[in-house]
């Protein structure tokens, strides 16, 4: 058997501003606790080809079951992750501060500007929104993401991440994603932001 992923709390306790307690334990509790679950399944499939255990001569990109397993694990392994990064800088007051900030003024010109570009991505996006520090180009870059498994760029690490799905706001915000964006920049937690920051720009390729 796989060694298990085991998902994390939620690393705040207090209400967020516009985005209700229950759209966060549903988010949280369900969907997120799904995509652990399922990562931990598709893994525990995968150990027997890994270990020689199930025939590998089958494997074909048509359709084969290591395919069908070898995709599944990029979006689960990525729904986990991604839904880590949102969680973990959400839980604060948004006063921005701190090198990050600095490093958006140096960037985008202002924090009002990256703000601005930052919130269009969100509403450009089918799925997530990333503020990322590029490892390639020692930078930090806004990409975004269709599917969990689709847009990301290797060598990016996730700095502040939106999450524009539905259900990350429709049960308070109906179709209005752009009142949803202006509410998540007000539950920023810059010093959760920081922590991530500071440690990403460290990586050298």
């Amino acid at each position: 058997m796989a060694k298990l992923y085991e998902g994390k709390p939620l690393p705040f306790k207090e209400s967020l501003i516009g985005i209700s307690d229950k759209t966060m334990a549903l988010h949280h509790d369900i969907l997120y606790m799904g995509y652990v679950k399922k990562k931990n399944e598709i893994a525990d499939a995968l150990e027997g080809f890994e270990k020689g255990e199930k025939d590998l001569a089958g494997a074909n990109q048509t359709y084969s079951e290591l395919r069908a397993l070898k995709d599944g694990e990029t979006f689960a392994t990525n729904g986990v992750y991604l839904h880590e990064y949102y969680f973990n800088v959400l839980g604060s007051d948004g006063k921005a501060s701190g090198a990050l900030l600095d490093a958006l003024i140096e960037k985008f010109g202002s924090l009002e500007n990256f703000a601005a570009y930052f919130k269009a991505c969100g509403m450009a996006a089918r799925g997530w929104a990333v503020l990322a520090w590029d490892t390639h180009e020692a930078a930090l870059k806004v990409y975004t993401g269709d599917a969990h498994n689709q847009g990301g760029v290797w060598g990016a690490i996730p700095v502040i991440t939106l999450d524009v799905y539905e259900h990350a706001y429709f049960i308070d915000y109906g179709s209005d994603r752009k009142a949803y964006i202006e509410d998540y920049m007000k539950n920023l937690n810059w010093v959760a932001a920081n922590v991530v920051f500071e440690a990403a720009r460290l990586v050298k390729r």
